[in-house]
């Protein structure tokens, strides 16, 4: 079979076969109801195993496109960042669904006896590109817009006891990045004036709480939002809360040139509101800006393996992109005094 992934972290092609059996509620391959004609690993990055599977359903011999994303034994939320793919599964079934966002198609979860790990079977999209990455110029404004119809929509389904599994950023959520974040980066004398800014933070973090709250992403980057024929169909949920969603317009235009983040701005206030921004808005972006560079900043899977036991911090480059977005954001407020510049 062309591409079957050599690793213990995918299962057999018996056990897959079997999996998507399961879901699409076919017959064991030899009365000829699934098969599978290609598979091969997900050529992007991916907190899971994830791999692209081509399979024959049924006796009209309809074939189909599926990227799975399998779950792990040992899972690292992130500081209750981050779901497992049994979380995300339950955003698809009970957010997503019901909205019809224009989402990869959710086809259901297997939960594997012999792995004891749950599978995420969605659509794949294969002529997809990721936002950020598209020469459609219009790509990260209608990401922008997509945002904004999301957020009013699913506010709306905030009452639902269903949406109880859904995670909540709170005070001590908050504050729990701006510790990470402070203690990290406390050795690094020609860098104070990032645990500086931590604890400026813990004020500012009534701003988030007390903002609208809604439905975000999480991590609504472009990377994470597949662009096909002028739509956006965002990826990735497993990082899915309730908090305000100026977090996810601050994610999607982290690092873009001013005029490009204008424009994403505007489209999202009107996709959101169209009777007219509430006030407070651009406050809360500001605020919403500042927590998502530290967060990035305070996340120890990342950034250990570049500041621990290091006379100096090993600057990446995406650690220097989340220092300077946190300079920016802290000089934009007035918070940030003397002599101190972003990293060149």
């Amino acid at each position: 079979m062309r591409g079957v992934p050599q690793t213990p972290r995918y299962p057999s092609q018996r056990r897959l076969v079997a999996g998507l059996g399961t879901i699409f509620r076919t017959n064991k391959p030899a009365n000829g109801d699934l098969a599978i004609l290609a598979r091969k690993p997900n050529p992007y990055g991916s907190t899971f195993p994830t791999e692209i599977v081509k399979c024959r359903l049924g006796r009209d011999r309809t074939t189909r496109s599926l990227f799975v994303k399998y779950g792990t034994k040992k899972f690292d939320s992130v500081h209750r960042h981050r779901g497992n793919v049994s979380y995300e599964s339950n955003v698809y079934r009970e957010v997503l669904h019901p909205l019809q966002a224009s989402t990869p198609a959710f086809y259901g979860v297997y939960h594997d006896r012999i792995g004891r790990i749950p599978w995420l079977v969605l659509e794949y999209l294969p002529r997809g590109t990721p936002a950020s990455w598209s020469k459609d110029p219009r790509a990260m404004i209608r990401s922008a817009r997509w945002i904004g119809k999301f957020h009013a929509a699913s506010e709306k389904l905030l009452p639902s006891p269903r949406l109880r599994f859904l995670r909540r950023y709170d005070d001590n959520y908050y504050k729990g990045w701006a510790k990470r974040t402070r203690q990290l980066f406390s050795p690094f004398a020609e860098l104070q004036w990032i645990p500086s800014l931590c604890d400026k933070f813990e004020r500012l973090i009534p701003r988030l709480v007390e903002a609208p709250q809604t439905i975000i992403h999480g991590e609504y980057f472009g990377s994470n939002i597949i662009y096909q024929n002028g739509t956006s169909r965002p990826a990735d949920w497993q990082s899915t809360a309730i908090a305000p969603g100026e977090i996810d317009l601050a994610s999607l235009t982290h690092s873009w040139p001013t005029q490009v983040v204008r424009s994403c701005e505007r489209e999202y206030r009107r996709a959101r509101w169209p009777s007219g921004t509430p006030n407070g808005f651009e406050e809360t972006l500001e605020v919403a800006r500042f927590y998502m560079n530290l967060r990035w900043l305070g996340d120890t899977t990342l950034m250990a393996p570049l500041l621990t036991g290091q006379k100096r911090p090993i600057i990446s480059r995406n650690l220097k992109k989340f220092i300077n977005g946190l300079y920016e954001a802290g000089e934009k407020m007035g918070l940030l005094k003397g002599d101190l510049r972003a990293l060149q």
